[in-house]
């Protein structure tokens, strides 16, 4: 997830192509005969909206141990952070299909950077779900912006709220903790917030984990407790010690990304994709 350039103009574009997305016609899931009308997890994990490229990556992501990790059901009110391409929409869309319901939160950065690139993986994005209303007709997505959501209400909404690997955006932004205080209202008592996140070695500084995307565990524990979270359970589902976070680009020079072209490539694809912690926090 890269920053989003943020406008009243790209808002109100956004707007309608969320409630042209709201309004997609609700086929029927091609998954919904299985399991009950919802699809199980590894039906989800292996359907036919993944493309191999996606797949590639599930050796370094871990869906299935990662969501039930956060104790995802088929029957919960989820919201996705920030869901760039859709790699998870990819997985929780078909498993909430039948009696689940998802909703997903584009982030609006105030930071330019990378803004047009950011655009397109928007628009591929709202592209992807309109054109598969049978795996995507019931998604809803809205936005987000410095702690407000829009296009959807989400007050005390949700039984979960995910955000993979976008931490590190919002502490540039100046947002995390304004977001993480929007997360912990739009969760229902007893919700679950599940966070993965690059990981920096501790006493990483702020504008190291800025400048490297890797963020340290005490920072976002400190912060999401702050927010009103209690950190319940942590994972190592997504560790990877061949991590060594000293790269010249920071953790984009590993994959998926490989920001140094073919520098060093075969070395990065080696050590595999970001050493990351996995955190799961609850709302009292």
């Amino acid at each position: 997830m890269n920053p989003i350039r943020f406008g009243w103009a790209r808002t109100v574009t956004i707007a309608a192509a969320f409630f042209m997305l709201a309004m997609t016609g609700c086929a029927s899931s091609p998954l919904d005969s299985q399991s009950g009308g919802s699809a199980s997890l590894d039906s989800a994990i292996n359907g036919s909206q993944r493309s191999d490229k996606a797949r590639a990556r599930d050796v370094y992501r871990h869906p299935k141990e990662t969501l039930q990790f956060f104790d995802i059901g088929p029957s919960q009110a989820v919201l996705e952070i920030a869901p760039g391409g859709g790699w998870y929409t990819d997985i929780l869309a078909p498993y909430l299909h039948g009696s689940g319901q998802l909703y997903e939160a584009q982030y609006l950065s105030t930071s330019a950077d990378l803004a047009a690139e950011d655009d397109a993986t928007d628009a591929a994005y709202r592209r992807k779900l309109a054109d598969a209303p049978a795996v995507y007709g019931k998604v809803v997505v809205g936005a987000l912006h410095a702690g407000q959501f829009m296009g959807f209400d989400a007050n005390e909404r949700f039984d979960r709220v995910f955000t993979f690997r976008n931490i590190h955006n919002w502490i540039k932004d100046g947002q995390v903790d304004a977001n993480l205080r929007a997360f912990h209202g739009a969760l229902k008592h007893g919700g679950e917030l599940g966070v993965e996140e690059h990981r920096a070695r501790p006493g990483t500084s702020v504008q190291q984990m800025i400048d490297s995307g890797y963020v340290t565990e005490a920072f976002v524990v400190e912060h999401a407790q702050a927010a009103g979270f209690v950190l319940v359970a942590r994972s190592e589902i997504n560790a990877n010690a061949k991590d060594t976070k000293d790269y010249p680009h920071g953790v984009w020079s590993l994959p998926p990304t490989y920001e140094g072209g073919d520098v060093d490539r075969a070395r990065f694809a080696a050590i595999g994709e970001s050493d990351r912690m996995t955190l799961k926090f609850v709302k009292p």
